[in-house]
């Protein structure tokens, strides 16, 4: 045998203990990476060794399929969508990757051979907070629907060093801890220091016109901050195609003062690369100061001139022009943080490659589109113009000549309508901001929202100037979330009664949940429906006892509602509804159906009201729990630090989904789609995917109440007196009374008193206006609990419903009507 042969024969096996997928070879390599990657052998280990054992044996499976993914991607020059977003809540890896590639099984019995519980080392991976809620969760969906389908794509965001904040209770109240996710390390990123981009900030701006008469302008900035990416393999389900997260984090470009630290001044020596670092250290940093606001305008900026310029590379290493740049790459912005991205790739276009504006207009234009994800317009985001001056000073004078070139159009059609104009400015004069989703609507070729009802608002109200003068940019793309994380990973129980019923195909073809809709009557399958909702409410209440001392009865109802805590959301009314509960029992003697409450989510650090609400929560909890004559009818339970983690614990158990939003406020929800494939009815408002939800699964099974967007507007623009209703509403009178007179806080009475107060005099989200018809909707939720037959083909005909519900779905229609993506068939050498 030749040199050259052994080499190969020894690659060979190298490569196979790298990609092998017996259980032989699995067993070997988790093995070796114990004693090579850990440096421990079995008798040393810990579980975070067998985690990092485990997870680097499973990347290096996935390494191979995300290398031959790339590089087809690159030999056939193929169009990506190049996903922008500022968050993305992944959840953690280890068993979704195990499941994508077939080896949950194997790695379960690998390590039962050594007395190690596969569960307990899952448990060891950190949840990485990147994200505070839907948005980020979306994203993450979308990015394993791109790779599954086999869509080109790409995901671009924020490596943020600490993410969203732990959440502890202390005294009832919110405290936010820093969420150190990578403190134990991160077995599936890798740097790429080569692809290390410069962003700059601040200075000011030269102009001169060179000796062809063209007008030239440079950026001359007063500092640079250096991004470096880490790039995590997205995996498709039971399929080679692999997908690549590049996530940016902030370095400083010049480490370390030598020079300040030998004259012993120590702490100015490292501060520039404390603040250049800062960039990346939080998500959505607290922005009710000035240097907040300004660390969140930097962050944005930040991520969206790494992308594009990572990007851009990328197409220069294959074109020598511009000229099929939108045939290659499609641009999406996920919601209005990465905005930026428009001017962005103007200034690139223009300054440094040395475009025609007209020429780099419709480039950019073509290249982008814009999804926006809500109805309230403070969460349209503005930013002051002297802070985008200082900071973006090139940027601003490019959205100026967006902004000049579009408003003279817009004189044109309108009419000389100034009011119009006005309205429609992308720099608001009046108020000296820039209105970011102008921008976003301007430099897309097309805007989506994301539920039938939120296009329609957004067409109707929000953006309806934009919606008159280019009706054919504005579309819908309903949300969908995986089913194989949201069911096939989270809830085996059900998942494998479901492929016993009807085969494995609804894994990824979610549609075929219908052939389970003449099941609804089927009594067997009622039965094992009901055996495993028993089984998973049995596993939260193990659970919440372990980890946080909480007791509940799993006989009893669950009654969910977790979802960021914010006013429109109405986990205020969820709270008074137990209140009135906890009264009829205690007070009026009356028995009910048992009911386990549960509430969960996070408030953002600076919104003091939701604070508020989650102390009133905590305290109606603890009231509640410390009654003896309650006994197991009725528990309030708080969740703390709710994560993606958590919800795969909470929503198979669930039986009763709260979304219950104020009509026309909720874009979209996708909790509440999770919720419906896991078996739990939806008790909620005509609001977001809620619409399309109950168009799914029929009116008579769904618990509709409440004002629908027509009726909430007509009572706000009456004159809304809550007053008058609470005095109409004997519920009503009773639940603030009881906070009037500090029931739930005789310490602080003063505390629930605003609250209540607050409701009585100003009520902006009208939870008076719809509690009563709240409260009816949940007896008639309970009177169908209490009836398990109905209540079973209730969940059966939910759960056959479900199939419109996945990212699946909703990634096709991007690829078809805003992308123009095709898939590109993978395979393994």
């Amino acid at each position: 045998m030749s040199k050259d042969e052994v080499q190969d024969e020894v690659q060979d096996e190298v490569q196979d203990d790298r990609t092998g997928m017996d259980p032989a070879t699995l067993r070997r390599a988790v093995l070796d990476h114990l004693r090579y990657t850990q440096a421990k052998d079995l008798r040393s280990a810990t579980l975070t060794d067998v985690y990092h054992a485990l997870a680097h044996t499973v990347r290096d499976r996935l390494v191979h399929r995300w290398m031959t993914t790339q590089r087809r991607y690159a030999d056939d020059d193929v169009k990506r969508v190049c996903y922008l977003s500022a968050e993305y809540l992944l959840g953690r890896q280890l068993e979704a990757n195990l499941l994508t590639l077939g080896l949950l099984g194997l790695a379960r019995e690998g390590l039962a051979e050594h007395k190690i519980d596969l569960q307990q080392v899952l448990e060891e991976e950190a949840d990485p907070g990147l994200g505070n809620g839907g948005l980020g969760r979306l994203a993450a969906c979308f990015m394993d629907s791109l790779a599954t389908l086999g869509l080109p794509g790409m995901g671009y965001g924020i490596r943020y060093e600490f993410g969203i904040f732990r959440q502890e209770i202390v005294d009832g109240w919110q405290l936010e801890q820093p969420d150190e996710w990578l403190r134990k390390g991160n077995p599936w990123e890798f740097k790429r220091p080569e692809y290390t981009v410069n962003v700059p900030f601040g200075g000011h701006v030269e102009h001169w016109t060179d000796a062809s008469g063209r007008f030239q302008a440079r950026w001359i900035e007063d500092h640079v901050v250096q991004g470096v990416p880490y790039d995590t393999p997205v995996a498709g389900y039971q399929t080679p195609t692999v997908h690549t997260l590049r996530l940016w984090s902030a370095t400083a470009s010049e480490q370390f003062d030598l020079a300040v630290f030998n004259d012993g001044d120590y702490r100015r020596a490292v501060e520039n690369k404390a603040l250049d670092e800062s960039i990346s250290k939080v998500l959505y940093p607290k922005d009710t100061s000035p240097e907040g606001r300004a660390l969140r305008l930097k962050q944005q900026y930040f991520f969206v001139c790494c992308s594009v310029h990572d990007i851009v590379r990328r197409y220069l290493e294959r074109h020598t022009d511009f000229s099929l740049f939108p045939a290659r790459v499609a641009i999406q912005l996920n919601d209005t943080h990465p905005a930026i991205a428009i001017a962005e790739l103007m200034r690139v276009l223009v300054d440094r490659e040395q475009l025609s504006w007209g020429a780099a207009w419709e480039i950019t234009r073509a290249t982008c589109a814009y999804t926006n994800h809500t109805l309230l317009p403070e969460a349209l985001e503005r930013w002051p113009l002297e802070l985008f001056h200082a900071m973006l000073p090139r940027h601003l004078e490019i959205i100026r000549e967006i902004d000049r070139r579009f408003l003279r159009n817009v004189h044109v059609w309108s009419g000389g309508d100034e009011e119009r104009c006005r309205r429609m400015a992308i720099v608001d004069e009046a108020n000296q901001q820039v209105r970011m989703a102008h921008l976003s609507v301007v430099g897309s070729h097309t805007i989506n929202g994301v539920a039938e009802l939120h296009s329609q608002l957004l067409r109707e109200h929000v953006l309806a100037d934009f919606a008159e003068l280019w009706p054919g940019r504005f579309t819908n793309q309903t949300n969908g979330v995986t089913p194989r994380r949201w069911l096939l990973q989270c809830n085996p129980g059900l998942a494998d009664e479901i492929t016993q019923r009807i085969g494995p195909g609804w894994v990824t073809q979610l549609s075929q949940l219908e052939r389970l809709a003449p099941l609804a009557s089927d009594p067997g399958f009622l039965e094992a429906l009901g055996k495993i909702k028993a089984d998973n409410k049995r596993a939260l209440a193990a659970h919440l006892s372990h980890r946080a001392g909480i007791v509940v009865d799993p006989s009893s109802m669950f009654d969910v509602q977790v979802k960021r805590i914010h006013e429109y959301k109405r986990q205020l009314m969820c709270c008074l509804h137990v209140i009135w509960l906890y009264h009829r029992v205690r007070f009026l003697g009356h028995a009910i159906v048992p009911r386990v409450v549960l509430i969960g989510g996070k408030a953002a650090p600076g919104y003091i009201e939701a604070k508020k609400h989650i102390k009133l929560i905590n305290d109606v909890s603890t009231h509640i729990a410390s009654d003896p004559q309650i006994g197991q009818q009725l528990a309030l339970c708080f969740l703390r630090n709710y994560n993606v983690s958590a919800a795969q614990r909470v929503i198979p158990a669930a039986d009763l989904s709260e979304q219950i939003s104020l009509a026309g406020k909720e874009a979209s929800g996708t909790g509440n789609m999770k919720f419906q494939m896991n078996g739990a009815l939806t008790l909620g408002t005509l609001d977001g995917a809620n619409v399309e939800i109950r168009q799914e699964v029929g009116a008579e099974n769904f618990f509709l109440f409440g004002l629908d967007v027509a009726g909430a507007q007509g009572v706000l623009a009456g004159g809304y007196r809550p007053a008058a209703v609470i005095a109409g509403s004997e519920r009503l009178q009773t639940v603030l009374g009881h906070l009037e007179d500090g029931l739930f806080n005789p310490d602080e009475r003063d505390l629930h008193r605003r609250i209540a107060g607050y409701l009585r005099h100003a009520d902006p989200f009208l939870v008076c206006a719809d509690f009563d018809a709240y409260c009816e909707a949940q007896e008639r939720a309970a009177a169908a609990y209490a009836d398990p037959r109905r209540w079973g083909g209730m969940v059966a005909r939910n759960i056959a419903a479900a199939g419109r519900f996945s990212s699946d779905r909703t990634i096709r229609g991007y690829a078809d009507e805003i992308w123009g993506l095709e898939p590109t068939r993978v395979e393994l050498g």
